[in-house]
């Protein structure tokens, strides 16, 4: 079986409405919808990873605070991006953040 990163995304400016538009309710059921999801995956995944917090980017010029839309990642297992496509179909992130998407990219061997 391969492994596929998973990279949860979000564009900030969906994000910031969700924010505003939700309450602590909604943001509660929409935890425990995706805590739900991750329990019924919970084969496909070779680590179910977690949320990112706001990113550093660094060059040979230094480092420097900021932004994306990688809201999280995990690791699933399947045998091949098509597989993992059936996976996530069903991810509450669509249904909740509508401007939401996921990228899948195999994790290839050095």
């Amino acid at each position: 079986m391969k492994k596929f990163m998973v990279l949860y995304m979000m564009p900030a400016e969906g994000m910031a409405q969700i924010m505003q538009n939700s309450t602590p309710e909604l943001r509660e059921k929409n935890m425990q919808d995706w805590k739900d999801w991750m329990e019924t995956h919970t084969s496909d995944f070779a680590d179910g990873g977690g949320m990112c917090g706001k990113n550093m980017r660094v060059s040979k010029d230094g480092s420097s605070m900021e932004s994306n839309g990688i809201g999280g990642y995990s690791i699933i297992q399947a045998e091949s991006q098509e597989d993992v496509a059936k996976i996530l179909a069903d991810n509450p992130s669509f249904a909740h953040m509508p401007t939401s998407y996921i990228e899948v990219m195999e994790l290839m061997s050095m």
